[in-house]
């Protein structure tokens, strides 16, 4: 009887240690079936979860853009007082909804060749107005033109044009003017082959930035994406680089939060106030600094000079409101709020897939106007400005539909592996301690 009991005892206590070492052995054993399953599915390969997601994103991109309402534009012209300006928005349209093309795979190089075309539809709905609502606005190609004609002769000669199209140095446009273009009185008079169409984004619908080539994942290559996806298995302390094609410069983001967005855990990856800094506090910046005396020998921060992206045109990049800039560069402007929650930039990455579940790029578009004698329409300025033209905010966030699919696909699974290697771990280490004590018990009582 006694024999028995011992055995059932010692059998309880191994059967105990087997139930621990399988969950011990479950636990590595279970991480990498999870990341050779993850890295397989991650790759833009045809008939991965990440090529179907790629080609067409499921989710709805906004952009949503707001206007700076110049409130005095005489007062300005004529004494060259700070330009007081008036926040209106937001006007959102829907982005990023059509699907790529021209895909060409090269299996020699893992890299994959597409374009991504542009396009924009107008949600009334989400805006509060419509795309003919009028702003007293910087008049672009007046402002441009001393920047990018800086010799006395042909500013004499454009000046002319410019009264004769009785332009000033701001204007009055419609929204949809503004953004998608309209064509100017001013460069429509120069007898000369010249653009003649001006807009924020001219050209932008039916168009494409070019050919894109990145690496597709295989064999852990990765490229600095447009922010879509990253390496999977992402940690606190990875440094996330991505491309933004418009204004032709990477970010980066770092670490800032954990976040629970519809029931799937996210790592919330925002913009550093580093990435505007100066380029003695950020040598990154240096290629942003080319005005020497706006920038005070490059000493200010807060602003990019982006005029070599856009043709020579004097545009400076920003968070809205000038969120984290030097004092000075907003000391002419009056109304401007800069609020860190509403203006700064963050990306919800899913950390074991490296998925954007959800973001926010905030950018601010800016002009450089500066005193020019030459030209009426500047001449009276005293100080140079460097003007709020819009900011825009885009924006996605993953679907219900979608962030359910993902917890059944990966999250659950990944859940519930966890749950049996920790039941598995813990019931065998409870059981072989339980045993064991009752056998060591059992035997102290026989031996007394």
């Amino acid at each position: 009887m006694v024999c028995d009991r011992n055995c059932g005892l010692i059998t309880g206590a191994v059967i105990g240690a087997v139930l621990a070492v399988l969950g011990g052995i479950l636990i590595p054993v279970g991480d990498m079936l999870i990341e050779k399953k993850v890295k397989k599915e991650v790759v833009l390969e045809e008939g991965t979860i990440a090529f179907k997601n790629w080609v067409k994103t499921g989710t709805e991109v906004y952009r949503q853009f707001w206007i700076f309402d110049v409130q005095n534009p005489e007062e300005v012209a004529v004494n060259s007082s700070k330009i007081k300006v008036k926040q209106r928005g937001p006007y959102t349209y829907r982005v990023r909804y059509l699907a790529k093309k021209n895909i060409v795979q090269d299996p020699k190089t893992h890299t994959v060749s597409f374009l991504q075309p542009k396009g924009a539809i107008f949600e009334p709905s989400l805006s509060v107005g419509t795309e003919n609502d009028t702003f007293t606005v910087l008049n672009l190609a007046v402002a441009a033109a001393p920047h990018l004609y800086p010799s006395a002769f042909i500013q004499l000669i454009l000046n002319v044009f410019i009264k004769r199209s009785k332009s000033s140095m701001f204007q009055k446009r419609t929204l949809k003017e503004l953004l998608w273009g309209y064509t100017d009185p001013f460069l429509n008079l120069i007898p000369y082959s010249t653009p003649t169409t001006v807009g924020m984004f001219y050209p932008h619908h039916n168009t494409s930035d070019g050919v894109y080539k990145v690496f597709s994942g295989k064999n852990d290559a990765i490229s600095k994406a447009n922010g879509a996806s990253f390496p999977p298995f992402i940690e606190k302390t990875r440094v996330l680089r991505f491309f933004a094609s418009e204004i032709c410069r990477s970010f980066y983001a770092v670490f800032g939060a954990e976040v629970n967005l519809k029931g799937i855990p996210v790592y919330r990856f925002i913009l550093p106030s580093m990435t505007f800094a100066s380029p003695l506090q950020n040598p990154e910046n240096r290629c942003f600094c080319t005005e020497k005396i706006i920038s005070k020998n490059c000493t200010l921060y807060g602003v990019l000079d982006i005029s070599k992206c856009k043709e020579g045109k004097p545009v400076y990049i920003s968070l809205p409101h000038f969120l984290h800039a030097s004092p000075e560069i907003a000391k002419t402007i009056e109304g401007l709020n800069p609020n860190q929650e509403e203006h700064s930039t963050y990306l919800d990455v899913e950390p074991i897939t490296g998925f954007t579940l959800r973001f926010a790029q905030r950018l601010q578009i800016n002009l450089l106007v500066k005193p020019a004698r030459i030209i009426e329409a500047l001449k009276n300025l005293k100080q140079n400005y460097i003007v709020p033209v819009l900011w825009l905010n885009e924006t996605g966030t993953i679907s219900d539909e979608k962030a359910e699919m993902f917890r059944k696909q990966v999250t659950e699974k990944i859940n519930l592996l966890g749950l049996v290697e920790m039941i598995l771990l813990s019931v065998g280490v409870v059981m072989f301690i339980a045993f064991m004590i009752s056998y060591c018990t059992c035997r102290s009582k026989k031996v007394n």
